[in-house]
């Protein structure tokens, strides 16, 4: 990570994905599923990934929040949502927030990074690189 993702980190608390981003790594993530497929591999995975917790699932809407503890006692908010970009293609988008009022230090960043490479590594034969 960055000096520069350090230093943002300071004042913001929050970081999302999406197709606009400046960064490469924060970029909206596209397969070649359909939304319901899409929908069971990634519940399945998120289920499966040390340290995060999930609190609730919303299969019409396309949404899962997730919970994550960091060792100082703060507590991370994230959503992961599944969008159906055609009948048989979906993009993923994650957004993590933290409770509190300081910044995360690059917590968010960290998470949103990490859910990604499992999600990645768990999807790796659908993934498509353009929108």
């Amino acid at each position: 990570m960055s000096l520069k993702r350090t230093l943002v980190g300071i004042i913001r608390s929050q970081e999302g994905t999406g197709d606009r981003a400046k960064d490469p790594q924060m970029k909206t993530r596209y397969y070649n599923l359909s939304r319901e497929r899409a929908w069971e591999e990634v519940s399945s995975t998120l289920k499966k990934i040390p340290g995060y917790k999930v609190l609730h699932e919303v299969p019409s809407v396309g949404e899962i929040i997730l919970e994550k503890k960091t060792g100082f006692g703060r507590t991370m908010d994230i959503t992961v949502s599944i969008v159906s970009v055609s009948p048989v293609r979906s993009a993923i988008d994650i957004y993590s927030a933290s409770r509190g009022s300081l910044g995360d230090l690059g917590a968010n960043y960290r998470n949103i990074l990490n859910l990604f490479g499992s999600l990645d590594k768990k999807l790796a034969q659908y993934k498509t690189t353009s929108t």
